[in-house]
């Protein structure tokens, strides 16, 4: 074979990108972790459709959420919030190669859920308290108790999961076991835990507020 009929061969295996990294391409890890999330986001909303739905469909639905309850869902709110911006802080601190720092703001953010927990976990008792399990409440309907405690219940095992996830990566981080794209990829899985409870919150907790 001729020297030229080598060099055209050659010319041909080769990518016609040339610059660098495929504009297209994805690291495994992200790509795995937006499934996920697609899927969980499909999940939720079918359950979200379905409170709904058992809400509008039944005549006299409960409202036993008072000024304190409302306050503990605002604050508990705020918490997600704020670790939402820990999380990016950490991020930030990852991709600059800072790996204590990131480090650090992962476990603030992890903190943040820890407390989201506690709190969430009081307006439970409260409810157990009053008498609400999955089967029935002191208020009316009985699937109340049922789409409340399944839907929040739900939530509440995300940002747990979420608060084991933060803490392996955090801890890989700082012995620089782990990457910057690690932390990104736990960051998309903490912003989608934030992002559900935004739709929770208003649905479940403003829309049941006891007025007057």
């Amino acid at each position: 074979m001729s020297s030229q009929a080598h060099e055209l061969t050659a010319i041909a295996g080769e990518s016609v990108w040339s610059g660098g990294a495929s504009p297209y391409a994805v690291p495994s890890k992200k790509l795995g972790m937006w499934l996920f999330i697609v899927s969980d986001a499909i999940t939720f909303s079918a359950i979200l459709i379905a409170y709904s739905y058992v809400r509008v469909a039944t005549q006299v639905w409960p409202r036993p959420f008072e000024s304190a309850s409302i306050i503990n869902a605002t604050v508990m709110t705020f918490v997600l919030l704020t670790s939402s911006v820990t999380m990016v802080l950490a991020v930030r601190a990852a991709k600059l190669g800072i790996r204590k720092r990131a480090a650090g703001w992962l476990f603030a953010t992890l903190m943040g859920g820890v407390l989201f927990d506690i709190l969430h976990l009081r307006e439970w008792f409260w409810l157990f308290h009053q008498g609400v399990t999955l089967w029935s409440n002191p208020w009316g309907t009985p699937l109340f108790g049922a789409t409340f405690l399944g839907l929040t219940g739900l939530h509440m095992t995300h940002v747990t999961m979420g608060v084991f996830y933060l803490a392996v990566v955090a801890i890989g981080t700082a012995r620089g076991k782990f990457s910057s794209d690690d932390v990104e990829v736990s960051g998309l899985y903490w912003h989608f835990v934030d992002l559900v409870w935004m739709f929770i919150f208003p649905l479940v907790y403003l829309l049941s507020a006891r007025i007057g």
